[in-house]
């Protein structure tokens, strides 16, 4: 019934591939490769409990209540502490913005800088979630293929200079440049200081989305573009989904005060504010220190993983494939022989019992079918072992 009352703009929605998986092996007996969910075991309960006791105890006025739509000014101020952590400096509570989770932050960067016909940059694979959003608002989209150290800069720059030669300049580019999703790449200092200038040379904005920055465990983690960054062309975002716990839903904003000062109109006519309580909670974990005394669990856990994952792709994979070799985040994301269609060979894995995210989903054109991204951080290692098990037999059985 309803169809016909919906907006033109209806049509460019695109549900979440991974979220439709989710859905699929909830409740069943299918080792999911699929999700992005954190180890619950690296949540602080106990230190959450006792913050939110705290706060509800000592605030509950304020707690409970609305508050500005940037973000609560005190909390503001610990993320400019935090992000001390990653090598951000210079920066205050006047230009850092607080929202409901990365994702609302992304909805909003793209939103307010993207028209139809516009022309947008994206690695080939990027953030399924990012690609929806940036679909929506219906621009060109440039595609740079990654390598295993990222995205490749002289097909960016090639490609730019086409694109302007064919009087299509482009405005933005989104990027991932530590562990990237679902790449699981992270570009060295050297090639982020050359996109940098790539970007100056030829005038398009970075959104640079660090959502794993924090979560680097092979080696020290390269500074983020924003701190390299010399004339405020670097849009920044983060998130505590991956280093507290993602029900929160808390993610923020680095960006010149102009764009903040968009932003916070914006928000108004969304959501009004980021919920108070969470914003407190946040705050008071960094106070207290509990992230920054979570984040070597949250290292350690994860690298142990990384390694069984690996390992088993060594061991059950075919010759053929590849596979990138993450230094921190979440995912390995695996090339296959071309022959193999992974959107294909979903159904007959999930009947064996393992589910993954076919790979097409985080191209732009809906290339890259012969692609998967495979989660380490939720399952146990019994789990990552047998599932690439039963997923490498799969894989042979489709290739005979």
């Amino acid at each position: 019934m309803f169809e016909r009352f919906l907006s033109k703009d209806v049509s460019n929605l695109r549900s979440s591939e991974i979220r439709d998986l989710l859905k699929l092996t909830e409740g069943k007996k299918v080792i999911s490769l699929a999700g992005g969910l954190p180890d619950p075991t690296t949540f602080p309960v106990e230190e959450i409990r006792k913050i939110t006791d705290d706060v509800l105890r000592e605030k509950p006025d304020r707690a409970l209540q609305y508050s500005t739509t940037s973000g609560i000014i005190e909390f503001k101020k610990e993320l400019v502490n935090l992000s001390r952590y990653r090598g951000i400096s210079g920066i205050n509570e006047n230009n850092t913005f607080v929202t409901v989770g990365s994702q609302e932050a992304l909805f909003m960067i793209f939103n307010l800088l993207v028209d139809p016909g516009d022309t947008v940059i994206v690695e080939m694979p990027t953030y399924l979630a990012a690609l929806n959003i940036l679909r929506a608002r219906k621009p060109n989209f440039i595609g740079v293929h990654l390598t295993q150290n990222g995205p490749d800069l002289d097909e960016l720059e090639r490609k730019v200079k086409e694109s302007i030669n064919n009087g299509k300049k482009p405005k933005l580019m989104y990027v991932i440049p530590t562990a990237q999703n679902p790449g699981g790449t992270t570009m060295s200092l050297n090639d982020r200081k050359k996109l940098l200038e790539i970007a100056q040379k030829y005038d398009f904005l970075l959104i640079e989305d660090d959502a794993y920055g924090f979560l680097v465990f092979d080696g020290e983690a390269p500074p983020p573009l924003i701190s390299l960054d010399k004339e405020g062309r670097v849009i920044y975002t983060s998130t505590f989904s991956k280093i507290l716990a993602p029900g929160l839903r808390l993610g923020w904003v680095v960006a010149q005060e102009e764009f903040i000062r968009e932003m916070e109109l914006y928000k108004q006519n969304i959501d009004l504010h980021t919920p108070t309580l969470t914003q407190m909670i946040a705050m008071e974990a960094i106070r207290r220190g509990v992230i920054q005394n979570q984040l070597p669990l949250i290292r350690r856990v994860y690298k142990e993983k990384r390694d069984v994952m690996l390992a088993a792709l060594e061991k059950y994979f075919p010759k053929e494939a590849i596979w990138s070799r993450p230094v921190g985040g979440m995912f390995v994301f695996a090339w296959l022989p071309q022959k193999i269609d992974t959107v294909k060979m979903l159904e007959e894995s999930m009947k064996r019992g393992v589910a993954y995210v076919p790979g097409s989903s985080f191209y732009h054109d809906y290339s890259g079918r012969n692609t998967m991204r495979l989660n380490f951080s939720y399952p146990t290692k019994q789990e990552l072992e047998e599932g690439i098990k039963i997923l490498g037999n799969t894989i042979l059985d489709f290739l005979k």
